[in-house]
């Protein structure tokens, strides 16, 4: 996929063994083909072309304990840099992931930092996985049905049948359409409404999946996740 791949290749070890084929798929030349068009056209695409498979290179494959699956992109300038619910330092916090932080606090004791990166958290083996890759600048669900769902798809779908033992936390309809399939007898999967401002009293609040992922963990025999994010 010529948009992505730059100087260096999107995928490596066993993420390229396994999805390497993907990029090659007529729907994902398709998919490069569109993204040129909407940057020729003038669409303010996040995040950089460059951080598209941002969360495959931040969490290698065989390294996978917990799958957070969101939607798409953050849509604002500045926020979206290819992990799931994560901003970089120095950016403002978004709603959805304040709300994250405030279950983590009632379900861990943990105090909500004072930041939004979570690469810390990609570090421990949690794969923070948008379903959509990419958006346009104030337009949410601006690149839904141009093929980065299938790619998705086909990655969730290797870490549900080539490991065992993981956790996928699906927060909204979305996400838990997207792991219909995931195997509850070989995996620990955790659904709750979303954690949108517009969702989060539904059910999200309350839901305690920090520390239900993290027994879990325990029990399988893995190290559990430190959520913490103090640096």
């Amino acid at each position: 996929m010529q948009e992505t791949s730059q100087r260096t290749e999107p995928l490596s070890g066993e993420w390229q063994r396994l999805l390497g084929t993907e990029l090659e798929q007529p729907y994902m030349r398709e998919l490069s083909v569109f993204l040129r068009e909407r940057k020729r056209q003038g669409a303010v695409v996040y995040p950089a072309g460059g951080e598209f498979f941002a969360a495959f290179k931040a969490c290698p494959f065989e390294q996978v304990k917990v799958v957070v699956l969101g939607q798409d992109p953050y849509h604002g300038p500045n926020q979206a840099h290819g992990l799931s619910f994560s901003v970089r330092q120095g950016v403002a916090i978004p709603p959805s992931l304040k709300n994250i932080y405030a279950e983590m606090e009632t379900d861990l004791g943990l105090a909500p930092p004072d930041h939004g990166h979570l690469q810390a958290w990609a570090n421990q083996g949690v794969c923070l996985l948008n379903s959509v890759l990419s958006v346009e600048q104030g337009q949410a669900g601006a690149h839904q049905g141009r093929g980065w769902e299938r790619f998705t798809d086909a990655a969730v779908r290797a870490l549900a049948e080539q490991r065992e033992h993981l956790v996928f936390m699906l927060w909204g309809s979305y996400a838990q359409k997207k792991g219909q399939f995931i195997d509850r007898q070989r995996h620990l999967v955790i659904k709750s409404p979303h954690p949108s401002p517009l969702s989060a009293y539904r059910g999200f609040l309350g839901s305690k999946p920090f520390s239900r992922c993290n027994d879990y963990l325990g029990v399988t025999g893995q190290t559990p996740i430190n959520w913490a994010l103090t640096d």
